[in-house]
C-alpha cells in the first residue's frame, strides 16, 4: 500500500480540491444528511462538506493512517463537531444504513475491483440513498502514462519494476452501468468527462507526480526518487511546454457516477 506524505499531499493537491468543489452543487444538500466521504485525504475537502451540513454529520474515511493523523489534527471535533474521521478501506465498508449521501473524489481508482466497494456503498446507504462519485476514468492521464511506461522498461529504472502491475482502476461508463446494477443503485448516471489539469510550472508538476505517482515512485530507492520525478516531469515538459501564462496543462478524464438506492 502506498505511503501516502500527507503534508506534502497538503499542499499539492489543489487540482483535486478544485474537482471537489466543483461537485458540491450536485450533491444537493439540504443541510440535515448524514454523509460519508471515502477518501478523505488530508481531510480539507471533508471539512468543507461538514460545512454545508450544519444539523448533518459527516464521517471521513481513508486507508492511510497518515492520511487520517493530519485531518484529524487539522479539523479537530473542537472547531468541527459535526466532523470525524477514521481509517477504513473502501472496499471492506462495515457500515449498515447509515447515510443519506456516499460521496468520493480523486479516489476510487486507487481501487482495480469496485464491484465489492459498490456493494458497501449500498449496504451503508439508508433507502433511497445517494451517491456521488468522480475519479480517474479510462484514458485519464494517458499521457503521462506513455511518457512513463519506457522509463521503467529501460535500462535506469527497470530494475525496481519487475513484475510491476498496473496499479489503477480506470474504467468506463458501460462496466459501470452494469456494476452499480447489480449492487442495486437505479436512476443513475454515468459519464466520462475530459479535464484540464493546470500545474504552475515546473516545481508543481513535479510536486503532483511526488505526492500522486506513489505506485510508480515508492518502487525507487528513496534517494534516487526525486531525480525519478523529475526526469518524468522533464519528459512532459519535452512534448507539452508551459502555456505563455506559464501553467503546465495536463489531459485528464475522470469518471463521474451519480447513483440512487433501491
Amino acid at each position: 500500500m502506498p505511503q501516502w506524505d500527507a503534508q506534502d499531499y497538503h499542499g499539492s493537491s489543489g487540482a483535486q480540491q478544485k474537482w471537489a468543489r466543483e461537485l458540491l452543487p450536485k450533491l444537493r444538500l439540504a443541510g440535515h444528511e448524514r454523509l460519508l466521504d471515502i477518501g478523505c485525504g488530508d481531510g480539507k475537502v471533508t471539512a468543507e462538506l461538514a460545512a454545508h451540513l450544519p444539523d448533518g454529520s459527516v464521517l471521513g474515511i481513508d486507508n492511510s493512517a497518515e492520511m487520517i493523523g493530519f485531518a484529524q489534527a487539522h479539523f479537530p471535533p473542537a472547531r468541527f463537531p459535526n466532523l470525524r474521521f477514521q481509517i477504513a478501506d473502501a472496499a471492506r465498508l462495515d457500515f449498515d444504513a447509515e447515510f443519506d449521501v456516499v460521496f468520493s473524489n480523486a479516489c476510487l481508482h486507487w481501487v482495480r475491483d469496485h464491484r465489492p466497494v459498490l456493494a458497501g456503498i449500498a449496504r451503508s446507504l439508508r433507502p433511497a440513498g445517494r451517491v456521488l462519485l468522480q475519479m480517474g476514468g479510462r484514458g485519464n492521464a494517458a499521457d503521462i502514462l506513455t511518457l512513463v511506461e519506457p522509463m521503467i522498461a529501460g535500462a535506469e529504472w527497470g530494475g525496481w519494476f519487475r513484475g510491476f502491475q498496473f496499479p489503477y482502476g480506470f474504467h468506463g461508463p458501460d462496466e459501470y452501468r452494469g456494476w452499480l446494477e447489480a449492487a442495486g443503485f437505479r436512476r443513475h448516471r454515468v459519464e466520462l468527462i475530459p479535464k484540464d489539469m493546470t500545474q504552475a510550472g515546473r516545481d508543481a508538476l513535479c510536486g503532483w507526480i511526488r505526492t500522486t505517482w506513489l505506485p510508480y515512485t515508492q518502487r525507487v530507492p528513496e534517494a534516487r526518487r526525486r531525480a525519478f520525478v523529475e526526469e518524468l516531469a522533464d519528459r512532459y515538459l519535452a512534448e507539452h511546454p508551459p502555456a505563455g501564462d506559464g501553467l503546465v496543462h495536463v489531459g485528464m478524464v475522470r469518471l463521474e457516477v451519480e447513483a440512487e438506492r433501491d
